[in-house]
C-alpha cells in the first residue's frame, strides 16, 4: 500500500494522529526532504527507514518504490509541508502506482492552499489554484490576467524574493481588487495581510522572509477594495510612502499615481503630480 501522508505546513503539532500511526508502520518512508522529515519524526519519536523522493532524483526512484510495493512492503509518501502530489514530484508516485494496479490510500491533513483561502476572508465556494507563479514578468502578467478575468477566487504560492515585485504587477493588472498576503502560516511569525496590492506593496518591509501564499478576489465578488484598506488591522502609512514604493517596485509613475489615488481617496491628477515629483528624485 501506498499511503500519502501530509506533513504539518509549520507547527509540528497539526500533524493527525492517523498519519503518525501511518508512519510508524511504514516499511519505508519516502520524503520531499529527508531532513525535514526527521525533525518530524524525531518529535514524535517514531523510527523508520527514510529515503530522498524529489525533483532530481524521482525518475530514478520510481523503479525502486514500485518494486517495493510490488513485494507487499507500505510506503508513507511525504512532502516538505502539507500534502504530498500539490506543487512536488509525489503525484508520479501515485500515478506510477496507480498504472500498476497498486493500492492507494491518501490521508488528510494540512493544506497551505485551503488555510490561506479562509484565512483570506474571501469567497470560498468556488476557487481556482494557480501553483507557484512564474519568475519571467511576461508569463506573469499572462497568470495574473487570467486570474482577474476568472469570477472566482485564485490562490497561489510565491517566493518572499518575488514577492514585492509580483505585488507591484499584481496592483497594475488587478487594480485595488481584494487579495491576502499569508506569510508563514501555522508558525511563530505567522501574517495574515487583507487589502489592495498596492496597499499590500506599502505594508510590506524591503525584504519578506518565510513562506506566502497570496489569494486574490473573483471579478464578480467584492471586486473593490475599499479606499484606505491596507490589512485587516493595520492603515497604509503616508500615500508618498506608498508611492516611493510602488516606483522602486517596478510600476509606472501613471500606474503608481492611480493606485495610490484610489487608496488614498484624492484626486488621480493630484496623485500624479506626487508621483511626478517622486520619481524625479529617484
Amino acid at each position: 500500500m501506498l499511503y500519502v501522508c501530509p506533513t504539518p505546513i509549520g507547527n509540528l503539532a497539526d500533524v493527525t494522529l492517523r498519519v503518525l500511526e501511518t508512519l510508524r508502520r511504514a516499511d519505508l518512508v519516502a520524503a520531499e526532504d529527508t531532513r525535514r522529515t526527521r525533525k518530524l519524526l524525531s518529535r514524535y519519536q517514531i523510527k523508520r527507514p527514510l529515503v530522498s523522493f524529489h525533483e532530481h532524483n524521482e525518475r530514478r526512484r520510481l523503479p525502486m518504490l514500485i518494486n517495493r510495493l510490488q513485494r507487499g512492503e507500505s510506503i508513507a509518501l511525504v512532502s516538505d509541508a502539507g500534502m504530498p502530489g500539490v506543487c512536488d514530484p509525489g503525484y508520479r508516485l501515485v500515478g506510477a502506482a496507480l498504472d500498476e494496479n497498486l493500492p492507494v490510500e491518501v490521508l488528510p491533513g494540512p493544506s497551505a492552499i485551503e488555510t490561506a483561502l479562509v484565512s483570506s476572508g474571501l469567497p470560498t465556494d468556488s476557487f481556482v489554484f494557480l501553483g507557484y507563479l512564474p519568475r519571467k514578468r511576461g508569463e506573469l502578467d499572462m497568470v495574473l490576467e487570467q486570474a482577474a478575468g476568472l469570477e472566482r477566487t485564485s490562490v497561489a504560492f510565491e517566493s518572499p524574493l518575488r514577492l514585492r515585485a509580483t505585488l507591484g504587477r499584481a496592483a497594475a493588472i488587478l487594480g485595488s481588487r481584494p487579495m491576502a498576503v499569508c506569510r508563514e502560516l501555522t508558525k511563530k511569525h505567522e501574517q495574515v495581510l487583507r487589502g489592495s496590492a498596492g496597499g499590500l506593496l506599502s505594508l510590506l518591509p524591503e525584504q519578506v522572509k518565510g513562506e506566502v501564499v497570496l489569494v486574490f478576489s473573483g471579478g464578480g465578488r467584492n471586486r473593490l477594495c475599499p479606499p484606505g484598506l491596507g490589512s485587516a488591522s493595520v492603515q497604509p502609512p503616508g500615500m508618498e510612502d506608498s508611492i516611493r514604493k510602488m516606483l522602486a517596485a517596478g510600476l509606472t509613475t501613471r500606474e503608481a499615481a492611480n493606485i495610490a489615488s484610489g487608496l488614498a481617496g484624492m484626486p488621480r491628477n493630484e496623485a500624479y503630480r506626487v508621483a511626478l515629483a517622486i520619481k524625479k528624485n529617484f
